[in-house]
């Protein structure tokens, strides 16, 4: 079961966390979305780390979510994606759309001061206009991974077309 969030993470939910990425995360504001166990699956990452541009919102950090899509990319997943977005206008519209709401997503949780302090680095453009997972070329996926992290946190046509095809919510607890 899916339960999107947006808090603070806890003690507890940092140790899970480290523990699921093999490190300390980094840049880490919320947690986007839990399963009902209440183990993080997906994190709202901060727009800048260490003074650069993070342009991906959403990171996935269940292990198990982050195998089963390795497997999907290996088996050649993104070029089958890639091909029908080609084929289908409706598919590659709400493709579009989730990079345009991923962007305005990204947009609306920073406060004044981190737009302040984008638009002084010079990264406004990076952080407006490039979509998930920081891709520019809004006709192609880069990273299942990242998409389905945006579809868990909020929404997106990606991540429910493997949800769709390949149950991946039903991973879940």
């Amino acid at each position: 079961m899916l339960i999107r969030t947006a808090h603070a993470p806890s003690a507890s939910e940092l140790d899970i966390i480290t523990c699921q990425l093999g490190r300390a995360p980094r840049g880490l504001e919320a947690i986007a979305a839990v399963d009902g166990e209440g183990t993080p699956l997906a994190l709202r990452m901060a727009p800048m780390v260490n003074d650069a541009p993070f342009p991906t919102l959403y990171w996935l950090c269940s292990a198990q979510l982050k195998v089963e899509i390795s497997h999907l990319e290996a088996a050649g997943v993104i070029k089958q994606l890639e091909q029908r977005l080609q084929e289908d206008a409706d598919f590659l519209a709400a493709y579009h759309q989730s990079h345009r709401d991923y962007v305005a997503e990204r947009w609306s949780w920073m406060s004044e001061a981190q737009k302040a302090e984008v638009g002084r680095r010079g990264y406004t453009r990076v952080l407006t206009e490039r979509g998930v997972g920081g891709i520019s070329n809004w006709d192609q996926v880069r990273c299942l991974h990242t998409q389905y992290a945006h579809h868990l946190g909020s929404y997106n046509a990606i991540g429910q077309w493997l949800d769709d095809t390949y149950q991946l919510d039903r991973c879940l607890p």
